[in-house]
């Protein structure tokens, strides 16, 4: 297998396991865990890891000059980024965080356009505006009845997450270029876990480790080494072979794999709302993208 073909399996892995994310996620806050205190552990364990694992790598120093690129991709890419999903997520649905990603093609190519200077063709510009109009649906309108307080505001945070990857994902791609991954990575966690500390510590510090069920603990592991930490090593292959935009477009297949995780245990369930604003932000990522998935 090659290096583009494995790029395409580590991408695709990466949106099963986000796609899973959504409702394991969803079970742990804000019941047993508060969102932001859960990023603290979730952005400090795989702040462990990466440190670890660089210790019994080649070591290859980084220019001075691109740590405010690295600490730029460590607030959309793992701060603000985090900040946004988890406390949407803790709000909204599975199945409505999972749509609302999907808008994040869209995005990429918006600010790659702009950073570019690139002219939008009208086919893409129609496709924007078709997703727009389903992402506003959905964060006005797609109220869930399962598990989902203030869905609304929840849904407008999870959109705010997309916008924070979609630089993220440009931004990064400039480190890939010249760094082998786990130069940089231990310093993208080093300084986003600065970043969220101030707004986790003291959720963090209200976590009662000793009642939390053994199946909770589980789920945070999951979320901490899966979720997180391998992740963002798959997602940083698979930028090595592919252009942000191709990346982005895997996100599609997360609805696709959360929808079927959260009603088949019955964690969220699907109504013409949600179905409906999926078909417009789906036509318009097909309409926005069509002509850059075979990069």
């Amino acid at each position: 297998m090659n290096k583009r073909n494995w790029a395409l399996v580590a991408a695709t892995l990466v949106s099963l396991i986000y796609g899973v994310t959504f409702t394991i996620a969803k079970d742990v806050m804000p019941q047993y865990v508060a969102a932001f205190g859960f990023i603290v552990m979730r952005v400090g364990g795989s702040m462990l890891l990466f440190w670890l694992i660089s210790l019994f790598l080649p070591k290859e120093p980084i220019a001075l000059s691109d740590f405010p690129r690295i600490i730029a991709a460590a607030f959309f890419g793992v701060a603000f980024n985090m900040l946004t999903f988890f406390k949407g997520l803790s709000y909204t649905s599975p199945i409505m965080g999972a749509v609302l990603m999907v808008t994040t093609p869209m995005i990429v190519l918006i600010l790659s356009a702009i950073i570019s200077k690139e002219r939008l063709e009208n086919r893409k510009m129609i496709g924007i505006f078709l997703g727009l109009i389903g992402t506003i649906t959905l964060i006005l309108y797609g109220k869930s009845v399962v598990n989902a307080p203030q869905a609304g505001l929840g849904n407008f945070l999870v959109f705010v997450n997309a916008i924070s990857y979609g630089f993220y994902l440009i931004i990064v791609k400039k480190l890939m270029d010249k760094y082998n991954a786990f130069s940089f990575v231990k310093w993208i966690y080093t300084f986003g876990f600065l970043m969220v500390l101030p707004f986790g510590w003291h959720e963090f510090e209200q976590i009662n480790f000793s009642s939390l069920p053994i199946a909770i603990l589980w789920k945070i592991v999951f979320v901490v080494v899966f979720s997180t930490f391998l992740t963002y090593l798959l997602n940083l292959i698979s930028m090595r072979q592919l252009k942000p935009t191709t990346v982005a477009v895997f996100i599609y297949l997360q609805p696709f794999f959360a929808t079927i995780f959260a009603i088949g245990l019955g964690k969220d369930d699907l109504n013409w709302v949600k179905i409906s604003a999926a078909i417009f932000i789906f036509t318009g990522v097909y309409l926005v993208t069509q002509s850059r998935v075979k990069d």
